[in-house]
């Protein structure tokens, strides 16, 4: 490679990186200013009054709290649930599984809307409705076929051997899932949670739908702040708390992430 095209590669990079990263950086600049007319603060000032009101409003506490119960029941439940349904996939053979997987994946590329209204209907009569569980259990339903496709490829990239083997030594089914299946495929786990986390975190449709009065998660708190006077600083600052839970989330399963893309590719 001539020195030319070395230059302009990293030029490429470079301009790309700043296009990402410009946003972000403008997001996190604007989250410690005071962007309203406030007593004894002028505009522009820094400051950590964002953070502040964040914390001395109620309802923007009980948004993140909302976010975060919601997402981690629906990655529980999607793993959960998942796990043993990619397991009979990979390793049992019946009249139209591969269909049965088809239709799965088919359901998940459903636009939600569709759904809202049969949804909003079943979970008002179920006493679901404002209620953090609704929306994971809601978001359950299509995560929960991303798990089951994730999950049953890594399985079925284990041998048919190391089930027989442990069988022999007398282990049981959920004895053999639990204790050694789990810890081969824990890569494969790692991946199929990242993704149902995202999902869940960043959807908003069921969200809005599901949370009339109560139980609003951070997206809809986020949303709720733009108005005739929008503060500007709070909505940046609710925006950096909203990117914390996923970076924690990436951070936590970074390395099965990364052996599990290995392992893919």
């Amino acid at each position: 490679m001539t020195m030319g095209g070395l230059i302009l590669r990293l030029a490429v990079f470079a301009l790309l990186a700043l296009f990402i990263l410009l946003p972000l950086a403008q997001t996190f600049v604007l989250s410690f200013m005071s962007t309203l007319p406030r007593e004894g603060m002028v505009e522009g000032q820094w400051s950590l009054i964002n953070y502040r009101n964040i914390l001395a409003e109620p309802a923007l506490r009980e948004s993140i709290l909302n976010s975060l119960i919601y997402v981690l029941l629906n990655v529980a439940l999607c793993i959960g649930a998942g796990l043993p349904a990619a397991y009979a996939l990979s390793r049992y053979r019946f009249a139209g599984d591969r269909h049965f997987l088809f239709l799965l994946l088919a359901f998940r590329v459903t636009p939600p809307v569709v759904l809202s209204l049969p949804i909003f209907i079943l979970f008002a009569n179920l006493g679901l409705v404002n209620s953090p569980v609704g929306i994971a259990l809601v978001h359950c339903l299509f995560n929960l076929p991303i798990a089951i496709w994730i999950l049953e490829s890594f399985i079925s990239a284990v041998p048919r051997e190391f089930d027989e083997t442990a069988f022999l030594d007398g282990h049981s089914l959920p004895s053999f899932i639990l204790r050694l299946l789990v810890p081969a495929i824990a890569p494969g786990i790692g991946v199929a949670a990242f993704f149902c986390f995202l999902f869940s975190w960043v959807e908003v449709v069921f969200a809005r739908i599901l949370t009339v009065t109560a139980g609003k998660p951070i997206t809809m708190a986020i949303n709720a702040l733009f108005g005739f006077q929008t503060d500007i600083g709070l909505v940046m600052a609710m925006t950096v708390v909203s990117l914390i839970p996923g970076l924690g989330m990436i951070w936590f399963v970074r390395n099965h992430i990364a052996r599990g893309f290995a392992m893919r590719a």
